[in-house]
């Protein structure tokens, strides 16, 4: 059936197609409505819900667009596509200044923190336009990514870098297998993450690890914010994970979970008051700071690092870095 929501109407058009899927991990409980909330990123019309897994307490979106029409909800100005561009500048510029390395390294922001790995083959889920590959190339790595965005993944292929565009789900059998998967702020954009994760657990070495960050829904914001929360993102963000739930994925898609790391970062927090001043009637110059400070951050997390440090010892920053390794 395509459908288009707007306002709460659901209205007949040639633009939209929405699906409803159960559970992905085969629970057949009733599901609990948890919210309804629109598309806050990028204005684009539809009303969205959030629900709840009576039985394992998954949460995702449902309904959603699917695979074919979810490209309207990511348009060319998405923030990751442009935040990991490389320009010619950035591509050739000389070692960072002292001072930026040793800031690094005394702030951990667990934003892609890495376990203690030797260069080899890492596969990178959603590069974008390559920075992460870039930075990981630099220290000898060989790296391949998959992404989603045509436009995105022409310009990591512009670096020099092997670029499946496309989805997981259709990507082609590595010739050899990784020994590092990462995936930022990826999992919750996939269908079926479950499959996905068994796909990947074929392609790693014995022994090699996954990586992924993940907005944290059981984080006290979301509760606060509700539908106003900066990381519910609907409806591209498919699933609504919790450091429980996220387990419980894993498990079911063979992988074992070995460290979580709560990041350092405010930017869920800030944005979602943008959101609350926006709703409230201020003015656009004010909310516009808040609600673009994700992706305009710099160096302002530095100022904001000790109490990001502190909510992250409670669980409470509303994002995670997970380790995984596969279950033999």
């Amino acid at each position: 059936m395509k459908i288009d929501l707007f306002k709460g109407e659901w209205l007949m058009s040639d633009k939209f197609e929405f699906e409803s899927k159960p559970c992905p991990l085969g629970c057949t409980g009733e599901d609990e409505i948890i919210l309804r909330g629109c598309d806050r990123l990028h204005g684009l019309p539809g009303e969205f819900t959030l629900v709840r897994c009576g039985i394992c307490g998954l949460m995702r979106t449902d309904p959603h667009p699917t695979p074919e029409t979810i490209g309207f909800y990511y348009p060319e100005n998405y923030g990751p596509y442009h935040g990991t561009k490389i320009t010619a500048d950035r591509l050739h510029r000389n070692p960072r200044p002292l001072l930026y390395r040793v800031a690094r390294k005394v702030f951990v922001f667990n934003t892609d923190r890495l376990p203690k790995i030797n260069p080899g083959r890492m596969l990178e889920i959603g590069c974008a336009s390559g920075a992460f590959m870039h930075r990981m190339a630099a220290k000898g790595w060989e790296v391949e990514g998959i992404e989603f965005s045509p436009q995105a993944a022409k310009n990591a292929l512009a670096l020099g870098y092997h670029v499946h565009t496309g989805s997981l789900e259709a990507a082609p059998e590595p010739q050899q297998p990784y020994d590092l998967v990462v995936g930022w702020m990826v999992l919750e954009h996939l269908y079926d993450p479950v499959l996905a994760l068994q796909k990947l657990a074929r392609w790693i070495r014995p022994g090699g690890w996954l990586v992924i960050s993940t907005p944290n829904a059981a984080a006290l914001e979301f509760c606060l914010f509700k539908d106003l929360w900066y990381a519910l993102q609907l409806p591209t963000h498919l699933y609504h994970y919790t450091p429980k739930t996220l387990r419980k994925v894993l498990e079911r898609g063979g992988w074992r979970m070995e460290r979580v790391f709560h990041q350092r970062v405010l930017s869920n927090l800030v944005a979602s008051i943008g959101y609350v001043l926006q709703d409230r009637g201020y003015s656009n110059k004010l909310t516009k700071h808040f609600i673009e400070f994700p992706e305009k951050v710099g160096y302002k997390n530095y100022f904001l690092y000790p109490l990001a440090y502190i909510l992250s010892l409670l669980g409470q920053t509303g994002r995670m870095t997970v380790w995984a390794r596969r279950i033999c």
